[in-house]
């Protein structure tokens, strides 16, 4: 039977009881997705699965996203073979593609090859973190709106080497206003949808009052009782919500890491109204 164990009080749960190399039943998927609702990011360790079986399981959730920026060859499968992440845009906390007209519903990335030590990754619970507010801060929140924009993000990977046209991404991604509250369209609980890699200014508001708020919360996040810290194996999975999460890839290594990841999108009965 499929187990959930809480890794903290508010975010995250180790996942037992499945084998993710066979198809699953409709009851086990089921349960899996109310897990996953409820803990926003699902750890499910010695998973030795091929990517054929990773994507099997993620259509199980939602209909697979083929990456922006994906490498010859990879399909659906985004391989993340990295040996000095520093700067690369992962170690800051973020949403995945939130300057895409439609941000992906989640991610589920799996661990194949480890450096001898380092490489954890964060997930923060961004409805926590809009729960907790004030509420004259979550009033105001709620009637703002933010821009997202991809060039500084891609200023990063040109700098480290990274073989991007610039206008031509910044064409194809245009900068996208979106509110600064975002409503789960599964669950209707609200969240706080801006952060350090792409969110550039709250519209509404004065420079110097973006001064002052945007950083403030973008920051918030990043409170650890949001948190959950995740030591990879070979082997672990893990799944997460890319509309109630962001997450945070700790750069501490220089040995080679390689995770696979498949991103997926929402079944149109789970879109965002």
């Amino acid at each position: 039977m499929i187990e959930f164990r809480p890794v903290t009080r508010n975010i995250g749960a180790e996942v037992s009881g499945v084998d993710l190399r066979g198809p699953l039943a409709e009851d086990e998927v089921a349960r899996i997705r109310r897990g996953w609702l409820e803990y926003k990011v699902l750890f499910f360790r010695d998973q030795h699965i091929t990517d054929e079986e990773h994507i099997r399981f993620a259509e199980n959730f939602g209909t697979v996203n083929h990456p922006a920026f994906k490498k010859a060859g990879d399909g659906a499968v985004h391989v993340l073979d990295q040996t000095d992440p520093k700067g690369e845009g992962g170690d800051e906390w973020h949403s995945d593609s939130t300057f895409e007209p439609v941000p992906p519903m989640g991610s589920l990335l799996r661990c194949v090859r480890l450096p001898g030590v380092g490489g954890d990754t964060l997930w923060a619970d961004a409805q926590l973190a809009y729960e907790t507010l004030s509420p004259p801060v979550r009033r105001l929140c709620e009637e703002l709106t933010a821009v997202h924009d991809i060039t500084a993000s891609m200023r990063k990977a040109i700098a480290k080497g990274h073989d991007f046209d610039l206008a031509e991404v910044q064409a194809r991604w245009p900068p996208i206003e979106r509110p600064v509250v975002r409503v789960h369209a599964e669950t209707g609980r609200r969240a706080l949808f801006v952060n350090r890699a792409s969110t550039t200014r709250l519209v509404q508001l004065s420079d110097r009052e973006n001064e002052a708020l945007l950083p403030y919360l973008v920051d918030h996040i990043r409170s650890p009782e949001y948190q959950v810290r995740l030591t990879w194996r070979p082997g672990t999975l893990a799944f997460w919500d890319n509309r109630s999460t962001q997450h945070y890839a700790v750069a501490d290594y220089t040995e080679r890491r390689r995770m696979h990841r498949v991103t997926i999108d929402a079944f149109p009965e789970h879109r965002d109204a």
